[in-house]
C-alpha cells in the first residue's frame, strides 16, 4: 500500500482513510545476507534493483476490499506461489494503524506486506533465484511484473 495522509497513532477504523492506493511490489531477499550473515534480516531486502513497484498505483476508492485479492508468482512459467490477501497475518488497516505508533507514515511512504506461501527457501529442496530466471508476479486488479535474473556480480 502506499500512504496519501500522513498518520500517527491512527486507530484501526480510520486507518484505511490514510492509504492513497495499491500496487504491486516484488518482495525480493538475498538469503545469503540473511541467514550467513549476522544480525537484522533486513539487510537482505535493501539490495540493488530489488523491491520492483508497479506497473501502476491503483487508487483506494478502485480497490474495494484489500484484503480479498488474488495473487500469484511465476517462475520460468511455473505457478510457484498462489494466494490471496485474505490469508494475510495482518490486514492492511491493522499494519497502517500498528506502524503509525512507532513512526508517522507521509504520503508516498510503502508498505510492502509480504508474499504468500511458496518461497524458493520453503522448496523441498530450497530453489534460489539464478541468473536467467524469469520471475512473473501479480496481483488481481493492480497489474503485472517480469523480471529477467542477471548475474550482476
Amino acid at each position: 500500500m502506499v500512504i496519501g495522509k500522513a498518520a500517527k497513532y491512527v486507530d484501526k477504523a480510520d486507518a484505511l482513510d490514510h492509504v492513497a492506493g495499491y500496487c504491486v511490489i516484488n518482495d525480493v531477499s538475498e538469503r545469503a545476507f540473511q541467514i550467513e550473515m549476522e544480525g537484522q534480516w533486513c539487510k537482505g531486502k535493501g539490495c540493488d534493483n530489488f523491491g520492483p513497484v508497479g506497473p501502476y498505483l491503483v487508487t483506494a476508492d478502485q480497490v474495494p476490499d484489500p484484503q480479498n485479492l488474488k495473487l500469484w508468482l511465476d517462475l520460468n512459467g511455473d505457478r510457484k506461489q498462489d494466494g490471496s490477501t485474505a490469508t494475510m497475518a495482518y490486514g492492511v488497516a491493522h499494519l497502517v494503524s500498528y506502524l503509525s505508533r512507532f513512526f508517522t507514515l507521509h504520503p508516498g511512504d510503502i508498505i510492502s506486506t509480504g508474499t504468500p506461501p511458496g518461497v524458493g527457501m520453503g522448496q523441498k529442496p530450497p530453489r534460489f533465484l539464478k541468473a536467467g530466471d524469469v520471475v512473473t508476479l501479480g496481483i488481481e486488479g493492480l497489474g503485472e511484473q517480469r523480471q529477467d535474473v542477471v548475474d550482476d556480480i
